[in-house]
């Protein structure tokens, strides 16, 4: 019996739904669906989205664009974020891939290999500091794609949009006004979702939601699409000043049941959650995990459970990855795309 992730499809489109209805009907909510749709799988998570009316999304990759044009058709806008790398042209061309155009050096490329009449987008830095051409940049940038049509999208991207009153939203806000000014596009965009949640002054003609698609912060609002539930291997019973697992960390101060459960941090629950930081839950029962995360397995303290059940569950609507995440001093977007590949995954329409 092996553990079972559950993806719930109808949250990650309610989660769009709700984030596009934060737009004005002007602006178009494209799908960020990069790193096998944050871990959820590319295959069933982007027909659905597309179901729901997405009509552009978003990659990391050339080869994760080429998958995607597989799984979608020839319809939908597929925009690439790391732009045209070497060796990619041919196959970017073939599948109709947009490259955002990071560099002088990736826009004087795509003008030498890429035929005439190849749309593209130009990714541009307005403070970050990342990926993107400098503003200092644009008039070179405009020689270079003379004879090229218009850019398909001009885009750039916030640093702080989880923390909206950080004054560099603001910085770079102003920064794109700039850009958008010096350089004609066919539309702009700048909002990811703590953008979207910023309001209008964000949204341009375009939003790029990913994180909150998916049930994470910023969007405090969203539906959790994913449930975890963890196989009980074995319970023992342990008398007070025995210690369990590892390290001999956690210290039974009463007569306990543990439970021993069948996942830990080879399937991306990382190690730092352990100890008393976060709870499985029976129902809607929290019980404490108790000693450190192993490679296998986790201990979870059942003692006040009338029953232990089969199976435990430590991603539900009342923990979710931002939680864990907040336990292990990182982030939901590393938790949820750290979910291995052990899992039985069920996904629910």
């Amino acid at each position: 019996m092996r553990a079972t992730l559950t993806i719930d499809l109808g949250a990650i489109v309610a989660n769009w739904t709700a984030l596009d209805g934060l737009s004005a009907a002007t602006v178009e909510t494209a799908a960020v669906v990069k790193a096998d749709a944050y871990g959820l799988g590319i295959g069933k998570v982007a027909p659905a989205l597309a179901r729901a009316g997405a009509r552009t999304f978003f990659v990391a990759q050339t080869e994760e664009g080429v998958d995607l044009r597989a799984i979608l058709g020839p319809e939908p806008e597929i925009y690439v974020f790391g732009g045209l790398m070497p060796g990619d042209g041919p196959m970017m061309q073939e599948a109709k891939l947009i490259p955002c155009l990071n560099s002088l050096a990736q826009t004087a490329d795509f003008t030498s290999i890429m035929d005439s009449d190849v749309p593209y987008a130009l990714q541009m830095d307005s403070g970050m500091n990342r990926l993107g051409e400098e503003p200092a940049n644009i008039a070179e940038l405009r020689d270079l794609l003379r004879d090229r049509p218009r850019p398909r999208l001009v885009m750039s991207h916030l640093a702080c949009a989880d923390t909206p009153d950080h004054p560099q939203n603001r910085a770079q806000h102003s920064t794109f006004a700039n850009i958008r000014a010096a350089l004609p596009a066919e539309r702009y965009s700048l909002a990811a979702t703590g953008g979207t949640l910023m309001g209008p002054d964000y949204h341009h003609d375009m939003t790029r939601p990913g994180i909150g698609l998916y049930g994470g912060l910023p969007f405090a609002a969203a539906r959790p699409a994913v449930t975890l539930s963890l196989p009980v291997i074995q319970t023992r019973e342990i008398a007070p000043g025995e210690s369990v697992g590892y390290g001999a960390f956690w210290t039974a101060q009463r007569p306990s049941r543990i439970a021993t459960v069948s996942s830990g941090y080879a399937d991306g629950l990382i190690r730092a959650t352990g100890n008393g930081t976060v709870d499985l839950y029976a129902g809607d029962t929290p019980c404490p995990l108790v000693g450190r995360v192993s490679m296998d397995l986790l201990t979870v303290d059942v003692t006040d459970l009338p029953q232990v059940p089969e199976t435990l569950d430590i991603l539900n609507t009342h923990q979710t990855v931002d939680h864990l995440a907040e336990a292990a001093g990182t982030i939901g977007y590393e938790f949820l795309t750290s979910l291995g590949n052990r899992y039985a995954r069920t996904v629910l329409p």
